[in-house]
């Protein structure tokens, strides 16, 4: 037996119960997730060329949409939540841009989740800056909209397609939730029962990492301490190798090389780690090379140089990210820039594509950020016992965009990362034989039912309607070191109204 299927074999006895495992039985397991993998719900109506995701960071739909619970008919946000005394908390308003930030990590999910009584939030702690005073029970809040900052994320929601229950894959911060969009896991290795679950302790952080950082694992059991924390680079199959075996193209957008934002990093076969003159270590792999994008602004020049990958993941600078303490206020304006970018683009020149009517857009939010939200988890981990220990988390926002999705759409399908990744996998599949799923067929990946499919029944493309920013979308295709010379020279001609 090849030594990859004795591997899987041992995987599964060690998952799967019970402990006895046949060929037979393996056999129907594969054949299980394969009719999974070619079910739909609903039919969707065209395939993409080309499907953009979105990652913001660190907030909850109670949160970031609390200040209109009721935007459109069918929508779940709660105007209050449960404490530890049992006390109904209203949830009241903050800024977007605050100078504190909330624990993130799986002790607070743990210490939040309660054990499915969802009132533990208000024990969570918080990490202020120097200086900041912490407002009371800050979990208990949702962004401010009186000036209109986080209108655009309504109006994107209002025009297109919002999703009810889109819960966070994992149990904790954003080094591991990156790691499941690419992969559907954080496992250390290929079938490894642990996952990575914290964020490394320093940067830089993945495989170009100082060799004295550490990120923490944890077990079946929920355990982050039985195992000693390991070095955070990685090995094991993600979505891109699913992807460059079909000759599918594929780009990842990072404002930095060694982010804990930067999945691709921290797998070893991508980033290729070798020594630099300085002595340090530099991603040099050719997937890192050609498809890791430095420049998170980038998206936007490839947008308008019709240089679009069929799949890009698109991740945000400190400032345009709405993770607190780091964002100052523009991420709702940087999003509906990419949005505008993509539905306003001309045809291209020489192909005659037009990218509004051939892209699938989905934006979400790669985890909870320690914010009160009042919808249980979808489950602790899956039935298989994959997952346990570490999935799924609390509910993260969801915004669904193409020429094809019905305006105002409310859904109430359960989805989490995995779900994206199935839908790439679907979207660009030859009929009947999906590209997926990744790797051994136990990731987040292989349990979704393809569900997000409901939100592209148009059978003809709608046209674009730009979403209304308050900020100029052209600040972000300056370089960095003109932005500085070019905005007040952009705010004297247009006045403050053009930016905030």
């Amino acid at each position: 037996m090849p030594q990859q299927a004795k591997e899987r074999e041992g995987f599964l006895k060690a998952i799967f119960q019970p402990r006895k495992i046949c060929a037979a039985r393996t056999a129907a397991i594969l054949f299980f997730w394969t009719l999974l993998a070619l079910a739909s719900p609903v039919a969707q109506t065209v395939k993409f060329k080309h499907v953009v995701v979105i990652l913001q960071e660190n907030r909850t739909p109670d949160n970031i949409f609390g200040s209109n619970p009721n935007f459109e008919p069918g929508v779940d946000i709660a105007t209050s939540g449960l404490n530890s005394k049992g006390e109904t908390i209203p949830l009241i308003p903050m800024p977007l841009e605050t100078c504190f930030d909330l624990n993130h990590s799986h002790t607070a999910y743990v210490i939040a989740y309660d054990n499915g009584k969802m009132d533990g939030a208000d024990k969570n702690t918080t990490q202020p800056g120097k200086g900041c005073v912490v407002p009371p029970l800050p979990q208990y809040r949702y962004v401010d909209n009186s000036t209109g900052l986080v209108q655009p994320y309504f109006d994107i929601a209002k025009q297109y397609g919002w999703a009810n229950r889109m819960y966070q894959t994992n149990q904790g911060p954003s080094y591991s939730a990156h790691q499941f969009f690419i992969a559907g896991t954080s496992a250390p290795t290929t079938y490894s029962k642990l996952f990575v679950s914290g964020n490394p302790v320093k940067e830089p952080a993945g495989c170009t990492a100082t060799p004295d950082n550490t990120v923490a694992v944890i077990d079946p059991d929920g355990d982050e301490t039985t195992n000693p924390p390991i070095y955070p680079c990685f090995e094991h199959p993600t979505l891109p190798d699913v992807l460059n075996d079909a000759g599918i193209t594929w780009k990842y957008y990072s404002q930095w090389t060694d982010s804990i934002w930067n999945a691709p990093n921290s797998i070893r076969h991508m980033c290729e780690a070798k020594e630099n003159k300085n002595g340090g270590l530099d991603c040099t792999g050719r997937d890192f090379m050609n498809n890791d994008v430095i420049g998170s602004h980038r998206v936007l020049k490839d947008i308008k140089e019709c240089k679009l990958a069929q799949v890009s993941w698109v991740t945000p600078t400190h400032e345009e990210s709405d993770h607190p303490r780091m964002t100052d206020g523009r991420g709702p304006a940087w999003v509906a820039s990419v949005v505008n970018a993509l539905g306003a683009n001309p045809a291209c020149a020489g192909t005659g594509e037009e990218y509004w009517k051939d892209t699938a857009i989905f934006i979400t939010w790669d985890d909870w950020g320690g914010f009160y939200d009042h919808v249980k988890p979808l489950r602790q981990g899956q039935p298989n016992g994959w997952g346990r220990g570490f999935t799924y988390g609390f509910r993260v926002p969801l915004l669904v965009v193409s020429a094809y999705t019905p305006a105002g759409f409310v859904e109430n399908a359960e989805h989490d990362s995995g779900s994206l990744l199935k839908f790439i996998e679907t979207n660009f599949s030859p009929p009947g034989k999906p590209l997926g799923l990744i790797g051994p067929g136990i990731y987040a990946d292989a349990y979704d039912d393809n569900s997000l499919q409901a939100f592209f029944t148009l059978k003809s493309p709608r046209p674009f309607k730009p979403i209304h920013v308050n900020f100029y979308f052209r600040f972000f295709l300056l370089e960095q070191e003109d932005r500085g010379r070019r905005v007040f020279e952009e705010m004297a001609r247009c006045g403050m109204g053009c930016w905030f």
